[in-house]
């Protein structure tokens, strides 16, 4: 069976792996998913993360998870561009998370971004996930 839509696999396997009590989890490696982990791994809500690979030499992320008093760090996260659907915004449009208590990570020409940093760059993109 194949995976159309990587991200939001990528996105639900860190969601399910926090809500099951897991203190790692693993994905096959991409750029753009080691973009996101990374992102995820500076706003604090995952603890690291590392690229590995297999016997077969298939290469992996594995993420450690963050809890906080027992508690998952990422309370929600959510994929706003689908397959199906696209969206895409300029840095003016970008849209705030709980009011800045959240992230909105896009990819941008510039690669990977928080929210915050494709607005000081005055990037828009592809809006991947939201974050709080």
């Amino acid at each position: 069976m194949s995976v159309h839509d990587t991200i939001g696999d990528f996105i639900t396997v860190i969601r399910n792996a926090g809500a099951a009590g897991k203190e790692v989890c693993s994905y096959p490696h991409s750029k753009l998913r080691e973009g996101v982990a990374n992102i995820l791994k500076e706003e604090g809500f995952v603890t690291d993360f590392r690229a590995t690979t297999d016997d077969s030499n298939h290469k992996y992320i594995e993420i450690d998870l963050k809890y906080i008093d027992g508690t998952h760090a990422i309370v929600g996260i959510k994929r706003e561009s689908k397959p199906g659907c696209r969206q895409y915004c300029g840095y003016r449009e970008i849209p705030r998370v709980l009011e800045g208590l959240g992230i909105a990570i896009l990819s941008t020409p510039k690669g990977v971004m928080d929210d915050v940093a494709a607005r000081r760059e005055k990037v828009g993109g592809e809006l991947l996930c939201s974050v709080w």
